[in-house]
């Protein structure tokens, strides 16, 4: 995959900034794994789960007359799911614990997004890097 590894190491710097992250990953819009830093979990069925989850929240989001799409937040007994978008044409999920500080993981959340969007607009193939993947 476009720079999986780079990927996969802004993934493992967020789980190291945040300690109560359990788990991350990165995908397309269209539910294809770009890379994950997620232990035990099943990361091809999430990220199609997660690019279903995507797609509610732009329909929301247009039916409500708000501009843009931009991160889903799914709280439960055990933990959350930050949902996010990073760039055009992918989305970063995110596992926390219940004891998470919500406003710190999105900061973090948002810092990671914007490096995996710039990580793919300069990427081979992508809007901006020329070339094919």
């Amino acid at each position: 995959m476009v720079h999986e590894a780079a990927i996969r190491t802004e993934l493992a710097g967020l789980r190291a900034r945040l300690p109560e992250v359990t788990g991350a990953l990165a995908a397309t819009a269209d539910g294809l794994v770009l890379a994950e830093d997620a232990p035990g979990l099943p990361a091809e069925g999430f990220a199609a789960l997660t690019a279903a989850a995507l797609g509610v929240g732009l329909r929301l989001t247009e039916t409500a007359g708000q501009r843009s799409f931009r991160e889903l937040l799914i709280r439960s007994d055990t933990g959350c799911i930050a949902l996010y978008t990073a760039g055009r044409d992918a989305v970063l999920a995110v596992l926390a614990e219940p004891r998470t500080n919500v406003g710190r993981l999105h900061l973090e959340a948002r810092r990671s997004c914007a490096e995996v969007a710039d990580l793919l607009r300069h990427a081979p193939g992508g809007p901006e890097g020329g070339g094919t993947s």
